[in-house]
């Protein structure tokens, strides 16, 4: 869908007409104006607008492109191979695939790489698989943490509040089981398929998609994936969670106080919109709901009965979720979870992806040694 810009509207009246009647004629006209959807409700400057009746557009402020760009195809010699397919056909989900072309392929086990499923972020709101700057940054991950990447396009609030991301994820980690148990089969992610160690599986996402990670592998340790495809299963080995967006009732020290440039990725009025969009209508917990809140004592599960993979957490300095993920790691180091933790000075949320500070580039490499480091590691 393409975007409409809107341009103010002036209204001309009788200096007789009362202010009342000024609001209800400007309000109808604009319900016309904007296609006959009413006015905004909610906007997030430049990358989604939800109208009263419920109908959302999105800007395309970052480009698409296909999963042939920049890469380069199965057999060549060098860079990163990247193949798009269907997850779930009932819901429309789809996921890009990418593998490094020169990774030894066969089967022995030791020839296999460790497959990352990443989620992208957007505040469950915006962002796809298919953006730019996902496909650079996850194309880099493949070939600089020498794994196999399933980055996944799950459904998007408003039209689809949460919890339906979180089941996105899950039905991608069933299609990668249904992978497992195809070895041999001859299809359009065979390429990709022989390249995967299922034994190795590790949950990844930023910003929103950080929280899907997190409340995926949750799931996943409570049984929500279901019986194993007779002798083959996933073996989840850990999670990365990049900046991940969470919320609360009550503000932090950083997001009161750390002042954002105008570019910002994220500033706390548009996370208090992403949060009003995503959360389920009507919910009495508000920000403290525990898909918000994994921490609050509100409803959410206590983390010490919260079957957990071995963390790693990416924290930005200059991110208002600083403090709020920081606090994060000290309640899972409390309840006994294995969490390793890096901080990148300097530079603030999506700095991976947006690139829009001049340390991005350096603090980006350090962040792809640490996570090939993480999975190297299990």
């Amino acid at each position: 869908m393409r975007w409409r810009r809107m341009g103010a509207l002036h209204v001309v009246g009788e200096p007789r007409v009362s202010s009342f009647q000024q609001n209800q004629f400007a309000a109808a006209t604009a319900g016309v104006k904007n296609g006959g959807h009413g006015p905004v409700v909610e906007e997030i400057h430049g990358l989604i607008r939800v109208y009263t009746d419920g109908h959302v557009e999105r800007l395309p402020a970052i480009p698409n492109v296909p999963c042939t760009w920049g890469s380069t195809a199965p057999g060549a010699p060098g860079g990163v191979a990247a193949r798009d397919v269907v997850v779930d056909r009932a819901t429309g989900v789809w996921a890009r695939l990418y593998a490094p072309v020169t990774a030894a392929v066969g089967s022995a086990e030791a020839a296999r790489l460790p497959v990352v499923v990443y989620f992208h972020g957007g505040g469950f709101c915006v962002g796809s698989a298919a953006w730019s700057c996902y496909h650079e940054f996850l194309a880099q991950l493949a070939e600089r943490a020498c794994c196999a990447v399933m980055s996944v396009d799950y459904r998007l609030a408003p039209e689809h509040r949460l919890p339906a991301a979180f089941d996105d994820g899950l039905a991608a980690l069933r299609w990668l089981r249904h992978q497992a148990a195809a070895a041999s089969a001859h299809d359009d992610a065979s390429w990709w398929r022989a390249r995967c160690d299922f034994g190795r599986v590790f949950l990844m996402g930023d910003s929103a998609g950080a929280s899907i990670a997190f409340h995926v592998a949750a799931r996943v340790g409570q049984g929500h994936l279901g019986a194993p495809l007779g002798p083959h299963q996933l073996a989840i080995r850990g999670a990365v969670l990049v900046q991940p967006f969470f919320g609360g009732e009550a503000r932090t020290a950083s997001e009161k106080t750390m002042a954002q440039p105008p570019r910002s990725a994220l500033t706390l009025p548009t996370s208090d919109c992403y949060w009003r969009l995503a959360l389920p209508s009507g919910g009495g917990a508000g920000r403290d709901h525990p898909w918000c809140n994994p921490v609050s004592s509100r409803g959410a599960p206590r983390l010490e009965a919260l079957p957990l993979p071995p963390l790693l957490v990416c924290v930005s300095e200059a991110d208002i979720l600083r403090d709020r993920n920081l606090e994060l790691c000290r309640a899972l180091r409390r309840a006994g979870k294995s969490v390793e933790q890096a901080v990148y000075g300097g530079v603030g949320h999506a700095f991976q992806v947006l690139h829009n500070c001049h340390l991005s580039q350096p603090r980006t490499q350090e962040m792809l040694a640490h996570v090939r480091a993480f999975i190297n590691g299990r």
